[in-house]
C-alpha cells in the first residue's frame, strides 16, 4: 500500500542544513545526542502525521507521496520549500532603551519575543540593538533522511495519532484515551493525566480544536468530536470494624479521659482532611461543567 493524500502515517526523519552539515532536527533520541541537540522536552520517535495536512514541510509531503511503508528516502529542500528566502524588512533596530525599559541587557545570540514573534540579536552598538525576525532556516537549502514508519489504517488509532502530534506530553499514555465512534461522531475520552495539565482553559480548548479539525477534514465517516471529561469517585475500603480489642489493665478515670480527647482530636483531623479532599475533587468538576458551557 502505497502513500496517499490525506493518509495518517507516523514519519521518521532527520534535518539538516545542506551546505554546513549542520543537524537541526530529529526524531532519534541517539542521533540528537551524538549531534548535541538533545531535549529533555522533547518527545523522540516518528512522529504522526497526516500527508497533505501541512504537519510537515510541502517538499517533505510530496516526497511521501508514493512511499510504502518501510520505504527510506533523502529529500532536498530549497528555501520555497522550506522556511522561504530572508527577507531584509524582518531585520529591526530596536533602542537600547527599550531593552532597558525591561531590565534586559542585549547580548548576541539571545532570543527575543515581540508581538507573539521570536527574534534573535545580531549585533549590538550605538546604543542600538539589531535583532533579526526571519525564521532562523530562511534561505537555507535543506535536507531530510525520511522514513515511512507506519501507514495507519484504523480509525481509532487515526484519532489517537492526532492527539499525540497536537498533544505531545510524556506523562500521557495514548493507549490509554478511550475512542469510539458512533454515528458520524468521534467520542473521545483522554487519559486522566490530563486533568493535571498546567496549561490555560483557551490553550486546551486551541488544542482540542485543532485535533477536530484533522480528524472531520481527513476522515470520512467522522464530521463530528466529542471530548468527554469524567470524574470518577473514588471508594476506599473501610477497615474492619469488628476487631476484638486486647484486654488491658484497670486504666485510672483521669486517664482514660485524656485518651478519649486524643482520640477524638485524631478523628477530628481525619474528617477535615477527608473534607478538605472532597472539596477539591468538587471543585474541580464545578470548573469543569463552567468550562464546558
Amino acid at each position: 500500500m502505497s502513500v496517499k493524500e490525506g493518509d495518517f502515517l507516523r514519519l521518521d526523519y532527520t534535518g539538516k542544513v545542506q551546505e554546513t552539515e549542520e543537524v537541526f532536527d530529529t526524531t532519534d533520541e541517539k542521533v540528537a545526542e551524538e549531534e548535541g541537540i538533545f531535549s529533555d522536552k522533547k518527545i523522540y520517535g516518528a512522529i504522526p502525521i497526516i500527508v497533505g495536512a501541512g504537519h510537515v514541510l510541502k517538499g517533505i509531503e510530496e516526497a511521501l507521496i508514493g512511499m510504502d511503508e518501510g520505504d527510506e528516502k533523502t529529500v532536498e529542500i530549497p528555501p520555497a520549500e522550506g522556511y522561504g528566502e530572508r527577507d531584509p524588512k524582518l531585520m529591526q533596530l530596536i533602542p537600547m532603551s527599550e531593552f532597558r525599559k525591561q531590565g534586559m541587557k542585549p547580548q548576541v545570540g539571545m532570543s527575543i519575543s515581540l508581538e507573539n514573534t521570536t527574534g534573535v540579536i545580531r549585533s549590538v552598538s550605538g546604543g542600538r540593538v539589531r535583532v533579526d525576525f526571519n525564521h532562523e532556516l530562511a534561505g537555507k537549502n535543506l535536507q531530510f533522511k525520511i522514513k515511512v514508519e507506519k501507514i495507519i489504517e484504523d480509525d481509532e488509532e487515526k484519532i489517537r495519532s492526532m492527539i499525540d502530534l497536537h498533544y505531545p506530553n510524556p506523562n500521557i499514555d495514548s493507549s490509554k484515551h478511550q475512542v469510539k465512534i458512533e454515528d458520524g461522531k468521534a467520542i473521545i475520552q483522554m487519559d486522566e493525566m490530563v486533568k493535571f495539565d498546567k496549561q490555560s482553559y483557551m490553550d486546551i480548548t486551541f488544542i482540542r480544536f485543532r485535533i477536530s479539525r484533522d480528524i472531520w477534514e481527513n476522515m470520512e465517516n467522522v464530521d463530528k468530536v466529542e471530548f468527554v471529561d469524567a470524574f470518577e469517585k473514588k471508594v476506599e475500603e473501610e477497615a474492619e470494624k469488628d476487631v476484638k480489642p486486647e484486654e488491658t489493665a484497670d486504666v485510672p478515670e483521669e486517664v482514660a479521659e485524656e485518651v478519649a480527647e486524643e482520640t477524638s482530636e485524631e478523628k477530628s483531623e481525619e474528617t477535615s482532611e477527608e473534607t478538605e479532599t472532597i472539596a477539591e475533587e468538587v471543585l474541580e468538576e464545578r470548573i469543569e461543567e463552567k468550562k464546558d458551557e
